[in-house]
């Protein structure tokens, strides 16, 4: 079974432009983290009392707030307000991209994960796949590019490079679920802190907007994020890592299938050198 959790994965997380889309004109992007963080705590708070699962010691709570500051909060928060704040998509999406490098150059020196020859090339390859499949999107003379939203999508990509490594390094043998309610109680603190002090908490009820509060807390950061942490607690975090090369792919062919939006011949080729860059990352063998 643990074989299908990649591509399940992939799949999952390339369906969050989905609700990202719907939800973008009816309500402001941190407010809507903030809801969409709590909902997610509170759901898997009552799933834990029922099962009567263990609770974690102070230090496996401590470790987990860390953990879910820097994935859920700083990585989904920066990456949000810079694209809401005018940063195209295409070009957040590239910055982002860099995340299965970082990674790996992080979990040499403090996982001791080997990094050898066709690794490197895999995820060399990985990064020119992504950019191959967001050239449409690619627009650097924007007014939104600019330090701010720069800063705040770098910031976003180290805090879930960062996170990835932490989780790896200290999760242990806790329950997901267990785990979750405090990464995302500490994402929300995050999130919420910034909501606070920029925005209004206004939404618009409409029809898009609770179904993207729907999908996103139950595929996307109950379902896809479950699998990300056992596939963490599993695997080399570097490998896992380049599982994100594919997403762009994967949401280029949902953009074309369900809003019409170009996939052009460029595109695809980026899609299969994702694929290989993948497929080198993931049979790279530890020497």
């Amino acid at each position: 079974m643990t074989a299908f959790f990649p591509p399940i994965f992939v799949f999952l997380w390339a369906t969050g432009f989905l609700g990202a889309k719907l939800s973008a004109p009816y309500s402001e992007p941190l407010s809507f983290l903030t809801v969409r963080f709590a909902l997610v705590a509170l759901i898997l708070a009552v799933t834990v009392a029922v099962l009567r699962l263990p609770w974690p010691t102070a230090r496996q709570a401590r470790n987990a707030m860390i953990a879910g500051a820097l994935i859920q909060g700083l990585y989904l928060g920066g990456v949000f307000w810079s694209i809401e704040n005018g940063m195209p998509a295409g070009v957040s999406a590239l910055i982002v991209g860099l995340q299965p490098i970082l990674t790996a150059l992080l979990a040499r020196p403090v996982l001791g994960e080997p990094i050898v020859a066709r690794h490197w090339l895999g995820l060399i390859l990985g990064l020119v796949g992504v950019g191959l499949v967001l050239t449409p999107k690619l627009e650097f003379s924007g007014q939104g590019i600019t330090p701010a939203t720069i800063t705040a999508c770098v910031i976003g990509v180290l805090a879930i490079t960062a996170g990835s490594v932490w989780q790896k390094k200290t999760a242990g043998g806790l329950d997901t679920r267990v785990d979750g309610v405090f990464q995302f109680a500490a994402g929300t603190a995050v999130v919420g802190l910034g909501a606070l002090a920029t925005e209004r908490f206004e939404f618009e009820w409409t029809g898009e907007l609770v179904f993207a509060f729907v999908w996103l807390v139950f595929v996307l950061s109950i379902g896809a994020i479950t699998l990300y942490l056992i596939m963490l607690r599993q695997g080399a975090v570097s490998k896992v890592a380049a599982l994100f090369y594919l997403v762009p792919a994967v949401a280029a062919f949902f953009g074309w299938l369900l809003f019409d939006e170009t996939l052009t011949i460029v595109q695809i080729a980026g899609m299969g050198v994702a694929v290989l860059a993948v497929a080198l990352v993931s049979r790279a063998k530890a020497t």
